[in-house]
């Protein structure tokens, strides 16, 4: 496994990153454990989650999962374990948590993040990040800015203050983002410069041969910026496995919970994964081996963040990183790509 700094913070992150938010739906306790102890075998040192998930998000499931991960968590020497989790906020209807967190505010962060530690059971996390702006923002498969939308919402100088309150505390290492937009990351590194609050030290944003959007302006802006990508859905909710190509209804989160994730409902997601998995299947590789080794191998991501729901599925996408592409399947990903121009924005 590669290990690499986490923007300029002194973590020391695993190029691939295990995604938690199948427990406590999907897997059961025990099955969560399983994954872990394999991960962390396979030099995996780096865990993500979020004290929404499981995903899709519900009230009767809300906090199970940092909860699975905990009883895990209390067995393991901490300081060999980076663990990441974010705090909702604004912009979604989730009213079992916290009543409805209306805001990125110092409440409601302060009730997250003493929610989390204890389900948890840790002292302190590597790495806290703002789940999704709750300024007005394009996300989750929205694509296009609406002026009309405006809202009032709580300042990135509030935001990062009450984030730089758990720093001191020593309850958080680190900061970052998710679902971040190029604005976004720039004011919250114009501020934190500013005003000599915690600079973010990465962005969770999705990235996958469907979804390329990452690359129009924030690549270079992460590079010169030095903050860290950590890549999540690389297997695009499931979708570049190719599983829905040949059986439409083939078991899966895309039958499970039909009409979520609707990026992934646009006209051109199924040519393009049907294309991918034929150019996987033309060179020897499973489609997900083609689609996980793409993200893996990227100059500009960090880490990234798998998940399964089987251990043959977790085994199948970790081997993936030993199976880099050559320069001729890299370019007939590139055809590919201008044929279906980023078909799950």
């Amino acid at each position: 496994m590669e290990y690499r700094n986490l923007g300029q913070s002194d973590l020391k992150v695993s190029a691939i990153c295990l995604g938690t938010m199948t427990f406590g739906d999907q897997n059961t306790e025990a099955q969560g454990h399983e994954q872990l102890d394999y991960a962390l075998a396979q030099g995996i040192n780096f865990i993500d989650t979020a004290e929404m998930y499981p995903v899709p998000p519900k009230a009767d499931t809300f906090t199970r999962t940092e909860s699975i991960i905990g009883t895990w968590l209390k067995r393991q020497p901490r300081d060999k374990v980076i663990l990441a989790s974010k705090v909702s906020g604004g912009n979604r209807k989730l009213e079992w948590i916290r009543g409805g967190p209306t805001a990125v505010d110092r409440d409601n962060v302060r009730s997250a993040i003493e929610g989390s530690l204890k389900r948890l059971q840790t002292d302190y996390l590597d790495l806290y990040q703002i789940h999704w702006p709750e300024r007005n923002v394009p996300i989750f498969g929205q694509y296009q800015f609406d002026p009309s939308k405006e809202k009032q919402w709580v300042s990135i100088q509030t935001q990062l203050e009450v984030l730089a309150e758990l720093v001191q505390e020593g309850k958080v290492r680190y900061v970052g983002v998710s679902n971040e937009q190029p604005w976004g990351v720039m004011e919250f590194l114009r501020v934190a410069k500013e005003y000599d609050l915690p600079r973010i030290a990465s962005i969770q944003n999705s990235y996958s041969l469907l979804n390329r959007g990452f690359e129009f302006g924030m690549t270079e802006l992460i590079y010169r910026e030095q903050v860290s990508l950590t890549a999540y859905s690389p297997m695009a909710f499931g979708h570049l496995s190719g599983k829905y190509i040949a059986d439409p209804q083939a078991q899966g989160r895309v039958n499970l919970f039909p009409g979520y994730a609707q990026r992934y409902t646009k006209p051109n997601v199924q040519p393009a994964t049907a294309a991918y998995a034929a150019l996987a299947h033309k060179h020897g590789m499973s489609p997900a081996q083609l689609a996980l080794s793409f993200v893996y191998h990227r100059w500009f991501v960090t880490s990234t963040i798998i998940g399964a729901t089987s251990m043959l599925q977790l085994q199948e996408n970790i081997q993936a990183w030993q199976k880099p592409l050559s320069a001729e399947i890299l370019q007939e990903i590139e055809a590919i790509h201008l044929r279906y121009m980023n078909p799950a924005p």
